[in-house]
């Protein structure tokens, strides 16, 4: 059956388990996350679908189900599955995508490998995900793209199937031209970003990089530029801008720009921080704790989070403060990413040696100043820990967004509770209220860890609840509300287009 809402995601809109044998689909375990928020778009769709890929040993056997229909909370939808073999996935995602393009994105230009990246297999990677999407996709259907792994998509889909609306969005950083521009493969990229209908970014620093990429490359226009609203303006931020483009003119055709972060689940985080067990437990490592405050720390094992810079802040805490010694402990959770990639072994490498050295160097037997998690801690125990915490910690290099913070923030129920944030965070331009630091800075890294600890309560207080305000009003359901606003304007503007002029009167 023809879907008039076709939603483009490498991963698959669930979990895959084998049950007695069998394959069975289970629904997400967490409702909090993007592929929830993307289903439920398929409540505005007569019949949706979802492509994503699967492993497959054989791309060629018979017996490999290419499509599956699911029938979950959501309601029924297709997810077409494109076959990958270990190869490919390798060369498209590990390789092209992690090697070369990630570190571009997130302008780490030293780590930029472009010798074994296989272009051939990112555009037959991307061609197979685009001809799924033109099968599934109804007359004068929603597409709907997501993220770099993805960027050839929108222009092949384009060659395929010219009565769609296509729509990006980027659930990373973008760079500015000088440092994407380092990429060989810009103009194709850039062509095909072009292609779409709408191309979607967290914050307006982002979608005004894109601009200026693209302008550097192709003849682009800007026709309508907008100024931002005062909430997302700071001077106190380094990603601040004052105006957005939001409409561009390209080969005679529109291209919207639009600007929306993506939120959390707000509703649902705080019913999990007020279930009485889950306050229950959080009060018991608090008294676990007993006068030792807990600052808390999560991220994936990724260059781009800055570890290896916070741990070191944490030490110089330590050396310069002895007071603190004993009284304060950092829980380090840096989710362990694949060690068969290189630059992240060398940062799983580095925290663990860090995190080691300072355990050693002030450790006692009653005390270590470091708690080190490098696995996944499931969601409702990472609640209790937010409940617990006396500071949160967050300060990426760079980050498209970071919703790490957003929970902490959603989850703070009791109203207490400091958020320290990097300038360099996407969610720096809404949490303002948050202790912002320069994470490039040893003095400003120091100062606001401390600042954070020796906070007096009415400050906290009033500073969480400015915080909290914001979490809950640019929620992930207000990004998928903003999307849905994207989509409907779009299509607007090509009926508009394909109205026939009206005769001259002579």
């Amino acid at each position: 059956m023809p879907s008039d809402l076709v939603i483009v995601y490498h991963r698959q809109p669930y979990e895959e388990v084998e049950e007695n044998g069998k394959i069975v689909f289970r629904e997400n375990k967490s409702p909090n996350g993007i592929v929830p928020t993307l289903k439920s778009f398929f409540g505005t769709a007569e019949h949706a679908a979802w492509i994503a890929w699967k492993l497959a040993d054989d791309p060629a056997n018979p017996d490999f189900e290419k499509v599956v229909e699911i029938s979950d909370a959501h309601g029924d939808y297709t997810v077409s599955r494109l076959p990958l073999t270990e190869k490919q996935v390798k060369s498209f995602y590990h390789v092209s995508s992690k090697e070369a393009f990630w570190p571009i994105l997130h302008s780490f230009k030293e780590k930029f490998n472009y010798d074994p990246v296989d272009w051939p297999t990112f555009r037959e990677v991307n061609w197979a995900f685009a001809e799924a999407a033109a099968r599934e996709a109804a007359q004068g259907a929603r597409v709907w793209i997501h993220d770099y792994n993805l960027w050839l998509v929108p222009g092949y889909l384009r060659q395929l199937r010219s009565d769609v609306t296509i729509s990006f969005f980027h659930h990373t950083p973008f760079p500015a031209a000088d440092m994407f521009n380092v990429l060989p493969w810009r103009r194709e990229i850039v062509k095909s970003l072009l292609d779409c209908d709408i191309v979607g970014f967290h914050i307006p620093r982002y979608a005004s990089n894109f601009v200026s990429v693209a302008r550097s490359l192709f003849d682009v226009s800007v026709k309508t530029r907008e100024t931002v609203v005062d909430e997302l303006v700071s001077d106190g931020t380094a990603l601040s801008e004052r105006t957005l483009p939001t409409l561009l003119s390209f080969e005679g055709r529109d291209v919207a720009i639009s600007s929306a972060s993506v939120g959390v689940a707000v509703e649902f985080i705080e019913s999990r921080a007020n279930d009485p067990a889950v306050k229950a437990d959080a009060a018991q490592i608090k008294a676990d704790l007993g006068e030792c405050r807990l600052i808390l720390s999560v991220g994936r094992t990724d260059y781009t989070k800055g570890g290896v810079d916070q741990l070191e802040s944490f030490e110089r805490v330590l050396t310069e403060n002895p007071d603190l010694r004993g009284k304060v402990k950092l829980m380090h959770v840096s989710v362990s990413a694949n060690r068969n990639m290189s630059a992240y072994a060398l940062t799983q490498t580095g925290i663990e040696e860090t995190a080691g050295r300072i355990n050693g160097r002030f450790g006692t037997l009653h005390w270590q100043p470091i708690a080190l998690i490098s696995r996944a801690i499931p969601f409702d125990d990472l609640i209790k820990y937010y409940l617990a915490a006396d500071v949160a910690w967050i300060t990426p290099l760079v980050d498209g967004m970071n919703l790490v913070c957003k929970e902490y923030l959603a989850a703070r129920t009791d109203g207490d509770g400091v958020l320290v944030l990097s300038e360099f965070a996407g969610a720096a331009v809404e949490l303002h209220s948050a202790v912002i630091t320069n994470p490039f800075s040893h003095r400003s890294m120091d100062q606001a860890i401390l600042q954070g600890l020796e906070m007096p309560e009415r400050e906290r207080r009033d500073r969480m609840a400015e915080l909290r305000r914001v979490v809950k009003k640019y929620s992930v359901k207000a990004w998928g509300d903003a999307q849905q606003r994207q989509f409907s304007a779009a299509i607007a503007r090509k009926d508009t287009a394909a109205q026939p002029e009206p005769e001259a009167v002579s």
